[in-house]
């Protein structure tokens, strides 16, 4: 029997890439024939244990213009010499080769938005830059013939602007056994990349008023300063910098956790409309967590009251949200239980059974 072929695409470190992970096995396991394409990096870690194929890229530049265009320009070369029956671009910055190749061929074209690209921080604030992506986006999206993206509010939006439906896979992660967890390990978690507009440079500060040690798992542009902050502060000691964490380590580190963080700013639309993995993650390991009063947080709370959510971040609001949690112990409980009972829900498990579907569509027309 001919298994389908799909190919997937990110400009990413494939070690690193949780959703595309779950995606390409989930799919590989229900009968495609699997290839996820990513870029080398000089420290990028081996890939073991995956089940599908994939393959990296080296680039000679590694950001900015020039990476895009020598990485796009690689693809398209690459992908022109693989045979595939469905061609999958993740994000725009792989959308241009992708679907290029895939209409030389005559193939499916499948688009995964885990962002709103064009409206990330690092591009809104360069209007050529955030010109260009959105002209791209306009011109291959609705070409697409199956698009899926990240959560409810993008989907919506994302149908407006393209005139395209869009189905919604969340980042939620596969169920986890619960890890015993020792009580005297407490402390406050933040996992997730260290960039621009994830409030980590608040939440260093809030630090110096709240009790209880900081653990950041991650790394990002912002590495270098935040770590400066925590010196100059004279927190080196309460706020411990772990760096990049692999999956299987992460999993117990967040499991430990008292009280988990995802502090966006709000400062884009990508940002106010964001679903973000680590808070299904926080979930999954009974980890009450902070986020924003964000559109999607905030429905996801109303029905399962497991984060605290802030109206706008600041220092004195993180404090006060932290203290208060510490001093209420039944209000904590709470949180945790809910966190335990939403888990059998919100995990890759029941969001599997949708990708199937979607992806099942494709081989039929």
């Amino acid at each position: 029997m001919h298994h389908s072929t799909i190919i997937f695409t990110v400009t990413n470190d494939l070690a690193y890439d949780r959703r595309m992970q779950r995606i390409c096995a989930s799919l590989q396991k229900n009968g495609w024939d699997v290839t996820l394409i990513g870029r080398q990096l000089p420290n990028s870690p081996a890939l073991t244990n995956l089940p599908f194929k994939t393959q990296r890229i080296r680039c000679y530049f590694n950001k900015g213009k020039l990476f895009y265009i020598e990485y796009n320009f690689r693809l398209f070369w690459k992908l022109l010499f693989m045979k595939a029956d469905v061609y999958g671009a993740v994000d725009l910055d792989t959308i241009i080769p992708v679907f290029k190749v895939a209409i030389l061929k005559g193939k499916k074209k499948v688009f995964d938005a885990h962002e709103y690209f064009q409206e990330v921080p690092e591009v809104t604030g360069r209007p050529v830059t955030k010109f260009i992506w959105s002209t791209v986006a306009k011109i291959f999206i609705p070409r697409a013939d199956v698009a899926i993206t990240v959560s409810e509010s993008l989907a919506k939006e994302f149908e407006q602007l393209y005139g395209k439906s869009f189905h919604v896979i969340r980042n939620v992660p596969e169920k986890k056994q619960p890890i015993e967890t020792t009580a005297s390990g407490k402390y406050l978690l933040y996992q997730g990349a260290l960039n621009e507009g994830r409030g980590l440079e608040h939440l260093i500060e809030a630090m110096q008023k709240i009790d209880m040690p900081l653990k950041i798992a991650g790394e990002g542009d912002l590495s270098e300063n935040l770590r400066q902050q925590a010196k100059a502060l004279g927190m080196e000691d309460k706020v411990e910098f772990l760096g990049f964490i692999s999956p299987e380590k992460l999993n117990p580190l967040t499991a430990q956790a008292w009280l988990g963080f995802n502090l966006l700013e709000n400062k884009s639309l990508s940002y106010y409309y964001s679903l973000a993995n680590k808070f299904f993650d926080y979930i999954q390991h009974g980890v009450p967590s902070v986020n924003m009063d964000f559109p999607e947080y905030r429905a996801l709370n109303a029905q399962y009251r497991v984060a605290i959510l802030l109206d706008q971040l600041s220092v004195e609001d993180i404090i006060t949200v932290v203290n208060k949690l510490k001093n209420d112990s039944e209000s904590y409980k709470q949180l945790r239980q809910n966190c335990l009972c939403a888990r059998n829900e919100l995990n890759w498990e029941n969001e599997e059974e949708k990708l199937k579907k979607i992806f099942s569509s494709l081989i039929l027309f």
